[in-house]
């Protein structure tokens, strides 16, 4: 199956017209994603047929959250739930780099409650050990862990991501995510044994107003600004569809 990571509407838009049949919605992709807004969520399902699982992350940096901030993304978690969303992508770490066990399964449950898929993103890939890791998603009851084998990009963690799927793979779906491409989707699947493959399928756009006199809003050089790019997305499914794989 192929995940498209996507920003806003006209990223899902540009995912869909590609050949992508899902997406993960977040806002704020330059800072690894939050939270996106319920308007958006709403017009995604309104003008799309995607299926839409939905990041709920409430601040950049990493995922060791104190009471409030978990507080807030259960209510997140509930908006989106209730307005169409597909499944939540989250994450609770402890500060010794573990799984918050107690969280995570609550998240699962409450995710679970709605009939919808609980997702643990890369969160797992800040974990010590991802055997233990893994057995405690299994755990929680999630359906899906998104990881690039602890390593920047996937192509550096296919012995993580082999040995994760030789253990794990017939009790859990792992999602292969960082860096992954057209060019190198078969050699991973190839290598790993997992055919659940996550891409941002990257293009960028400009913006005149960016930057002016003085002062920049930029977060990539000068203007420029990613997005989804819906050729990069066809050559993805492309690959997908020349190895008879469902999307």
């Amino acid at each position: 199956m192929l995940e498209i990571c996507t920003g806003s509407l006209a990223d899902c838009l540009a995912a869909e017209k590609g050949g992508a049949k899902r997406v993960e919605l977040n806002s704020a992709l330059a800072l690894g994603g939050l939270t996106p807004s319920l308007a958006t969520l709403q017009a995604v399902k309104k003008v799309t047929d995607l299926k839409v699982q939905c990041m709920v992350r409430v601040r950049p940096a990493g995922f060791c959250y104190d009471k409030m901030e978990k507080d807030l993304m259960f209510a997140e978690a509930k908006q989106l739930l209730e307005n169409g969303a597909d499944g939540i992508v989250f994450g609770f770490l402890r500060e010794d780099c573990t799984i918050h066990q107690a969280w995570t399964k609550e998240m699962a449950n409450f995710i679970h409650g709605y009939g919808k898929e609980a997702i643990f993103h890369r969160a797992f890939d800040q974990c010590v050990d991802p055997v233990k890791a893994m057995q405690v998603c299994i755990d929680c009851g999630i359906d899906r862990v998104l990881t690039s084998g602890q390593q920047a990009k996937a192509i550096d963690g296919l012995a993580c991501l082999k040995n994760l799927q030789a253990q794990f793979g017939q009790a859990i779906q792992i999602l292969v995510g960082s860096g992954v491409n057209a060019k190198n989707a078969e050699y991973i699947m190839q290598e790993t044994g997992i055919t659940n493959l996550h891409s941002s399928c990257k293009g960028v756009k400009s913006d005149p107003t960016t930057v002016s006199n003085a002062v920049s809003f930029a977060v990539t050089e000068g203007n420029q600004y990613d997005c989804v790019d819906s050729q990069v997305v066809a050559d993805l499914v492309h690959c997908f569809k020349q190895l008879n794989m469902d999307l």
